[in-house]
């Protein structure tokens, strides 16, 4: 076992991306009644991003409450007793003590329980929250469910996070979120079953491969990658443009080129074989390479892949907002970043980790671009397309059709 084996410890195969398809939050899994019910009321609420928060009136109280998903956080055993090093660093280093609950199996389960509190203007009993981009970070900054963060607080983020997690248009200034970890969609092939180099979205509607593509069997992913595959920037995109991208995407279907529109499932199907090429997540390729699987490859495509990101954000009635903050913050030290993202295998929002994995064993998470994107990947990374509450309806339509058919 090396230095940073015995720091840090290694990932399991689940990561969060994984956890969140397995928990069904696919076509059958996603509440988009309570989604759209929520968006509702988007034009009734006042702009978060307007409302003030007195920090300054905020003390430290030594304890605070973190929700977030399994398998999401640093694990090591010591004693027989599973830890989180990262956890027990940040209360070494400020007497914080930290309540960690593994609870959210699903976004939609999980806002769908703190919206009512959150509605009334009551304490959810959680500090700090984990929620999601695309979907869930942008509607609770429109709801006005989340507390403003106060940059001063950040220092570390500020100094050390990557440019792409900085100045969201969908998260403005000031910030109520900041990144926790991300990942990019694109394409993952073989190359022994493909015969060439897959650049292009337009490959997984080549008939060459018919029967041995994979496509994602939601309404975020797929749509928006089709969008960016026909030169359609998907934020700027209209309605025409999405009834292009779902007769393209039908097209597909009904020429037998998809194999099957899968949630987690594709990635054991390209595994084995099944699968020459499919839309991927690429927290899934890196696993599977270090899993023996290296002749995996991921790709983003020459027309733009997408950037998905997990937030740590704070609700509103939280009663111990500075002990969260000051988490927020230390989690964006390159050290405890370098912790964390031994164990997530996911994208880092600190590139300064990658010099702290390097010299603790951790080569591969420290080489791999997947990792540790090129100022060039980041480039090729693009935002999806926020829904306003009249669209989500109409955009539900027309690509719901496309995988229930399939």
């Amino acid at each position: 076992m090396s230095d940073g084996d015995a720091w840090f410890g290694r990932s399991s195969r689940l990561t969060r991306r994984q956890a969140l398809k397995g928990a069904g939050l696919g076509i059958a899994g996603l509440s988009l009644s309570a989604h759209l019910e929520a968006c509702s009321r988007q034009a009734a609420s006042s702009s978060g991003s307007a409302e003030s928060f007195d920090w300054a009136a905020q003390t430290k109280t030594g304890s605070m409450t973190f929700a977030n998903w399994p398998y999401y956080i640093d694990k090591k055993k010591v004693n027989g007793q599973a830890t989180h090093p990262s956890l027990d660093a940040f209360t070494e280093a400020t007497g914080i003590k930290v309540d960690y609950l593994e609870i959210i199996q699903d976004y939609a389960s999980f806002f769908g329980k703190i919206e009512p509190q959150l509605r009334a203007g009551q304490p959810t009993g959680y500090d700090l929250i984990v929620m999601g981009y695309p979907r869930w970070l942008p509607t609770m900054v429109a709801l006005d469910y989340l507390i403003p963060l106060d940059d001063s607080l950040l220092p570390n983020f500020i100094a050390n996070a990557a440019d792409a997690f900085k100045n969201l248009p969908y998260d403005p200034a000031p910030r109520h979120g900041i990144a926790y970890a991300s990942g990019a969609t694109g394409i993952g092939y073989n190359p022994d079953l493909t015969g060439r180099e897959i650049t292009s979205f337009m490959d997984l509607l080549d008939p060459a491969f018919k029967g041995k593509v994979g496509m994602f069997n939601d309404t975020e992913d797929l749509p928006n990658l089709a969008l960016l595959g026909m030169g359609v920037e998907p934020s700027e995109s209209t309605p025409d443009d999405w009834q292009k991208a779902a007769d393209l995407l039908t097209k597909q279907r009904d020429d037998g080129i998809v194999r099957k529109y899968y949630g987690q499932g594709y990635i054991d199907e390209l595994e084995a074989g099944n699968l020459a090429l499919t839309m991927a997540w690429s927290p899934d390729i890196h696993q599977a390479n270090l899993s023996g699987y290296d002749n995996l490859k991921f790709v983003v495509p020459s027309e733009g892949g997408l950037l998905w990101t997990d937030y740590l954000c704070i609700p509103k009635g939280a009663q111990h907002p500075l002990d969260a903050i000051t988490w927020m913050d230390f989690v964006y030290k390159p050290e405890t970043a370098a912790m964390l993202t031994s164990w997530i295998g996911a994208m880092s929002p600190v590139p300064a980790a990658k010099d702290v994995l390097a010299q603790t064993g951790f080569a591969a998470e420290a080489n791999s671009p997947l990792v540790f994107p090129t100022p060039e990947m980041y480039q090729q990374l693009h935002p999806y397309r926020t829904l306003s509450p009249t669209e989500q309806q109409q955009w539900q339509d027309l690509f719901l059709p496309v995988v229930e058919g399939g």
